[in-house]
C-alpha cells in the first residue's frame, strides 16, 4: 500500500511450555471454544519437544504457502459502519471548532506524501493509506524461540513493524480479551537468543496520527522454514495513530512485500530471504480465497490455483508493485485513458481518482457516502451492476459487476472508493477485489507481476 474491524471473547485456553532457561518454546492460544479431546492434544504437545523451525541458512527445497484468514463480509461491512459513525462525530466535533474560531484540518483518508528537506534527504512525513479495509492476514515468527504474531502481508509498503512489550495504544487486554485479536501479540527481545539492538528511529504518519518505535534485528521465519537472520525490523511502542481500526483489527503488525527503495529500514523481510539464498526462486504468489481463506506461496508459485497460462506484466518502477493501465471500463458506457495502479494485498477495495470513481459509481447507479467517501447501492439490483475491466498490457481483466459489490446485513457496499493520490503517484489500486479473481505472482528478480483467471 501506499506507505495508507465486531468482536467476540469467549472463553479462551492458552498453553504454554519453557525450557530449562524460563524461554517459551511453545505458546499455544485462540478464541475458540475447545472441547476435551482438543485440550488433550494441547497438552501433550507441551510434553513433547518443541516445535521445530527451518534451520538458518538452509534454501527450502521448493515453494512454501502460508494461510491468509480471510475476514467475512460481515466484518467488513461493520467497518464500513463504524467510520461512517466515526466520520460524523468528526464532522460535529470539526463545525463546533469552527465555530469558535479554532482551525483545524481532518485527514479522513490517508494518501501518500513524501517530502524532502533542504539537503535532498527523505524526512519522516510519510501518510499511507489505512488498514482497517486490509481483509486478509496471516502468521509470521519472530525470535529464537519463535515469537508467533499476525500480520497483513502487504505488497504496498516494505518494512516489517510488531507492537513491543510495553507499547501503548497496542490493543486492550483484560481477562476476558485475552487470547483474541483484541489484545495484540507483543515482541520481547529479551526472549530472543537472535536479537540484536539497532536503536535507529521508526516513524509512520497515519491519517489519525503517528506510528512509532525503534528498530532492531532478530531472525524473522516464514512458513516454519524460511529463517531469515539478522532482519531489520521495528518495535513499535506507540500504535496510537492506526486508531480504533487496528485495536479492533485481527492483526499485531505489517509485513511490507514491497521493494527496498521505499523501505524506512532499508530492508526487507523476502529481499534479505532471497539475499540469503532462502528460497528457491525470488517469486511470491497469492490465492485470495472468495468466500473462504487464502494462501500465500513464498518461493514459487502454485499452478493448481489457476487457469492457462500466466499472462506477464513489467513494472513501471520497482519501489511499489507498479504498472501501466491501458484503461478501466465499465461496460459500454464509460472508460478511462491510460493510467498507472499498483497491486496490492493490504488493500480490500479498488481505489482510483475521485473523479474517475464517481463517473464509475453513477454509471452502476451507486449512491455516494460524504461521510466515509464510499459508495452503496440497492441489494435488489445487484445482479444488474455491468462488469468492470482493467485493460493491462492488451488484455482484459473482467470483474463481474457482482464481484464488485461487498454484501451483508441488508447493506451492498460498492468496491471502489475515490482517493487523489500526490503527483507522481500510481492513480489506481487494484486490492483484494481484483486479486480474487486473478492468481497473481510477483516475481521480484524479474521485476514483473503475473496474471491469471483463478481456478473455478
Amino acid at each position: 500500500m501506499l506507505a495508507e474491524t465486531v468482536s467476540r471473547a469467549p472463553w479462551c485456553l492458552k498453553v504454554e511450555a519453557r525450557d530449562s532457561s524460563n524461554a517459551a518454546i511453545l505458546s499455544v492460544s485462540c478464541d475458540l471454544t475447545f472441547t476435551g479431546s482438543t485440550i488433550a492434544i494441547l497438552l501433550a504437545l507441551v510434553a513433547a519437544p518443541a516445535v521445530v523451525f527451518g534451520s538458518v541458512g538452509e534454501v527450502s527445497s521448493g515453494p512454501v504457502k502460508i494461510l491468509l484468514k480471510k475476514r467475512s463480509n460481515q466484518e467488513m461491512i461493520a467497518n464500513y459502519l463504524k467510520k461512517e459513525n466515526d466520520a460524523l462525530l468528526a464532522k460535529v466535533e470539526n463545525d463546533k471548532l469552527k465555530e469558535s474560531g479554532v482551525a483545524e484540518q481532518r485527514r479522513l483518508r490517508a494518501g501518500v506524501s513524501v517530502t524532502h528537506d533542504d539537503d535532498g534527504g527523505k524526512d519522516e512525513d510519510v501518510v499511507i493509506k489505512d488498514y482497517s479495509n486490509a481483509q486478509y492476514y496471516g502468521v509470521v515468527h519472530i525470535g529464537n524461540p519463535p515469537q508467533e504474531f499476525t500480520v497483513i502481508w502487504d505488497t504496498g509498503s516494505s518494512d516489517l513493524w510488531i507492537p513491543r512489550v510495553g507499547c501503548s495504544s497496542c490493543g486492550y487486554c483484560n481477562p476476558f480479551t485475552e487470547g483474541t485479536s483484541i489484545c495484540k501479540d507483543k515482541y520481547d527481545s529479551s526472549s530472543s537468543h537472535d536479537y540484536e539492538e539497532d536503536g535507529s528511529d521508526f516513524a509512520i504518519q497515519y491519517g489519525s496520527g503517528s506510528v512509532t518505535g525503534a528498530f532492531s534485528k532478530d531472525t524473522v521465519t516464514l512458513a516454519q522454514d524460511i529463517a531469515v537472520k539478522h532482519q531489520k525490523f521495528a518495535e513499535v511502542d506507540n500504535a496510537s495513530g492506526m486508531g480504533i481500526g487496528y485495536i479492533m483489527g485481527k492483526f499485531d503488525g505489517i509485513l511490507g512485500l514491497g521493494f527496498e527503495s521505499i523501505a524506512i529500514g532499508g530492508s526487507t523481510v523476502f529481499g534479505s530471504a532471497v539475499e540469503q539464498g532462502l528460497v528457491k526462486d525470488p517469486v511470491f504468489a497469492f490465492y485470495l480465497g472468495d468466500e473462504s481463506d487464502g494462501e500465500l506461496t513464498i518461493g514459487g508459485y502454485d499452478d493448481t490455483n489457476f487457469d492457462g497460462d500466466l499472462h506477464y506484466v513489467d513494472l513501471d518502477k520497482a519501489t511499489y508493485w507498479q504498472i501501466s493501465l491501458d484503461g478501466v471500463k465499465v461496460g459500454d458506457d464509460y472508460s478511462t485513458p491510460k493510467t498507472t495502479g499498483i497491486v496490492d494485498s493490504g488493500t480490500s477495495l479498488l481505489v482510483g481518482p475521485k473523479a474517475e470513481v464517481s463517473k464509475i459509481a453513477a454509471t452502476i447507479g451507486a449512491t455516494p457516502n460524504p461521510l466515509t467517501g464510499q459508495y452503496t447501492v440497492d441489494c435488489v439490483s445487484v445482479d444488474n451492476v455491468p462488469d468492470v475491466i482493467f485493460a493491462i498490457d492488451g488484455v482484459d481483466y473482467s470483474i463481474p459487476g457482482k464481484d464488485t459489490i461487498i454484501q451483508a446485513s441488508g447493506i451492498c457496499l460498492f468496491a471502489f472508493m475515490g482517493m487523489d493520490l500526490p503527483e507522481g503517484a500510481p492513480k489506481w489500486i487494484l486490492g483484494d477485489v481484483f486479486m480474487r479473481k486473478y492468481y497473481t505472482v510477483f516475481d521480484k528478480g524479474s521485476e514483473r507481476i503475473g496474471f491469471a483467471p483463478v481456478k473455478a
